[in-house]
């Protein structure tokens, strides 16, 4: 986890804004949601549903593209001895 930014709100409009600094790198336009539990504020960045999608739907492809591993041999099954005491 990062060390905590500390900063100020400010009036923008009607809105009160806040400045993210650099290190937060989240690129200007993109759409962000914001929920407010108590004291606090999280802001998470949205995904486009449709993008993430087709992303997993590659995925799976690119997996079942693999090779199959070897088929697991079968073996006796270990008996072990009584070992009272222990």
């Amino acid at each position: 986890m990062t060390k905590p930014f500390h900063t100020r709100t400010f009036k923008s409009g009607n809105s009160v804004a806040v400045r993210l600094p650099k290190d937060f790198a989240i690129p200007e336009g993109v759409e962000v949601e914001l929920a407010k539990n108590g004291a606090a504020v999280t802001i998470k960045l949205t995904q486009d549903g449709a993008a993430e999608k087709a992303r997993m739907l590659k995925w799976l492809e690119e997996l079942k593209a693999l090779p199959k591993p070897p088929e697991i041999q079968k073996r006796e099954r270990i008996v072990f001895p009584k070992r009272p005491g222990l």
